[in-house]
């Protein structure tokens, strides 16, 4: 599956039940979930909106079937008959005032070490009474580009671009930030990692850096994640 990018003007979310599992497939799970963690003792089963579904109308709209889950539920994914599990997740292309882009790699304590990837992360779901809307996405991205990077662009500065569909059948969405110096960008990620270590953290990214051409992003040392390259030459003009 190779990974889309979509316009969307109208978008809509409605959330249903969880998947119903076998004994045989809970159990599965449950024991892929442990031999990761045993792997990687940072990972945790914590709440996530997982994609249940999606329909496009021909017209720029979007309706999206969402459902609580937690990380463990990933163990599903390859097992036979099992119900297919994809992530929601949110982005943020952050460009320097010289018109590049800046991309970090994960760090060996994440769930995808060595990644490179936007800033931005797997969707959580809303509170009891909460709705998952556009405000809800745009918040999640705001606070994982401050995690990630130190930014304190605020989430209404934040402007909604294009959805993209992973090559693993994940939904994101796309956001662009307000130009900042690249000297601002570098320092604020470096300031953010030396305080996550010096709190006994590992930041999440471990490198990041500033591209201005789809060439550049290909000679980065390591895979990148599989919407990245159309996202960037969405914005880079390539």
């Amino acid at each position: 599956m190779t990974a889309e990018l979509w316009e969307v003007s109208r978008l809509r979310f409605e959330e249903t039940a969880p998947p119903g599992l076998t004994a045989a497939q809970r159990t599965a799970m449950d024991h892929r979930w442990a031999a990761a963690v045993t792997a990687n003792p940072a990972l945790f089963d914590g709440p996530v909106a997982a994609l249940a579904g999606y329909e496009r109308d021909g017209a720029g709209g979007l309706s999206v079937s969402w459902t609580r889950l937690t990380y463990r539920y990933r163990g599903l994914r390859g097992l036979p008959d099992a119900p297919a599990v994809a992530a929601l997740f949110v982005a943020v292309l952050q460009p320097s005032d010289d018109g590049r882009l800046l991309v970090g790699r994960m760090s060996p304590t994440t769930s995808a070490p060595g990644l490179w990837q936007p800033p931005g992360g797997t969707l959580e779901p809303p509170g009891d009474g909460a709705a998952l809307d556009l405000g809800l996405l745009r918040s999640h991205a705001a606070r994982e580009l401050a995690e990630e990077t130190g930014s304190d662009t605020a989430a209404h500065a934040l402007v909604p671009g294009p959805v993209v569909l992973d090559a693993r059948g994940s939904l994101g969405f796309l956001f662009v930030a307000p130009p900042r110096p690249a000297s601002e960008l570098r320092d604020r990620h470096a300031r953010s990692a030396r305080a996550e270590v010096a709190a006994g953290v590992e930041p999440e990214f471990d490198r990041v850096e500033l591209i201005g051409s789809l060439s550049e992003l290909r000679a980065l040392p390591g895979p990148s994640a599989s919407y990245l390259e159309l996202a960037a030459g969405r914005y880079l003009g390539a």
